[in-house]
């Protein structure tokens, strides 16, 4: 609470010398002007039809391992609260942006309003910071359970697993606060075109006319907290489970071993390989026209993989489908690769 203070605090920043003419209006402006997709009209068929498939398979991928985790209860382990969490967080972050880019592709006008970019920019940084420290307990859930296999059940119990994802949540909220009182803050004098897809906060730092520098003090910083420092804890967790699982003499027990981090791994590589260079850098050397793609990984193909990943990898999911469509009498599909 309170870097939540600090922020709600903060001095009104002073303008940047010579960005913007002596009188021009520094009111906030009623909306914002999307440009992310404006030079692509030839392709917006296609591409609404790509983001429209991606999103729906996001939906009924996450929707669907949370139904799963929800209907066996040999799934009410940590590794699955976890997994259940993650998959929430995916359908959050996923739906804050992606039906809209959407929209944008097939309208005339593509704009959003002065709130509803507030309103998206606060919840996307509050699933994606929360997403952040959830992959990190799920890593420290996979040490313990490799490294201190027979204190896992007394180490994991239920109060702690259920307050590390209530930590996750609760600090990608005051992230998410921070980000967006500060943001908003600034002025923008009357420009209010985001050469973007969506709200977040290196375009909208770019696009204003005021002093950004605390801004970018603060989101290095946080960047590192939530970006560099859980991102080294996983790092350092599958060091020890790597060391581990070498010890183990037998081969199908280093292969269980290893095939339950496979998963998490892949996911921890390819969501913080994006978000940490999304972030973590002065915005001195942002170019949007390529940070563009980068947003598109993280912010919808990344949701789409995760439960690809983890239904083709995880013995746990594979069985519990079975077990779930044969409990209903539904067609089992083949996960064998």
């Amino acid at each position: 609470m309170i870097i939540v203070i600090c922020a709600c605090l903060c001095p009104i920043p002073k303008r940047k010398p010579g960005n913007i003419m002596e009188g021009k209006n520094q009111t906030a402006p009623s909306e914002f002007i999307i440009l992310g997709f404006s030079n692509l009209d030839e392709l917006k068929f296609l591409l609404f039809t790509t983001f429209f498939l991606i999103y729906t398979c996001t939906l009924g991928g996450n929707i669907f391992i949370i139904l799963v985790i929800m209907a066996d209860p040999q799934l009410h382990t940590p590794m699955y609260y976890f997994l259940g969490n993650l998959a929430f967080l995916d359908i959050c972050y996923t739906t804050t942006n992606v039906p809209q880019m959407m929209v944008h592709l097939l309208s005339e006008k593509k704009s959003i309003s002065y709130v509803g970019c507030v309103a998206q920019l606060f919840a996307f940084i509050f699933f994606v910071g929360s997403e952040c420290l959830l992959l990190a307990a799920m890593a420290y859930d996979r040490y313990i359970a490799i490294c201190k296999p027979l204190r896992y059940s007394v180490i994991m119990n239920k109060p702690l697993y259920s307050q590390l994802a209530a930590s996750c949540w609760t600090s990608g909220f005051l992230n998410s606060v921070v980000h967006t009182v500060l943001t908003f803050y600034l002025p923008f004098c009357g420009n209010n075109q985001i050469n973007y897809f969506f709200c977040d906060i290196p375009p909208l730092l770019i696009l204003s006319c005021g002093d950004t520098s605390v801004n970018e003090l603060v989101l290095l910083s946080i960047g590192v907290f939530l970006g560099w420092t859980p991102f080294l804890c996983i790092i350092l967790s599958y060091l020890c489970i790597i060391s581990t699982v070498l010890r183990i003499h037998s081969s199908e027990g280093r292969y269980k071993a290893f095939s339950t981090c496979a998963s998490h791994l892949i996911i921890v590589l390819l969501f913080y390989g994006s978000a940490i260079f999304t972030y973590v850098r002065p915005i001195s050397s942002y170019s949007l026209e390529k940070d563009r793609l980068i947003s598109i990984l993280y912010s919808a193909v990344t949701p789409m993989l995760n439960p690809i990943i983890y239904t083709l990898r995880n013995k746990g999911i594979k069985e519990a489908v079975r077990t779930v469509g044969r409990k209903w009498q539904l067609p089992i599909p083949s996960f064998d690769m």
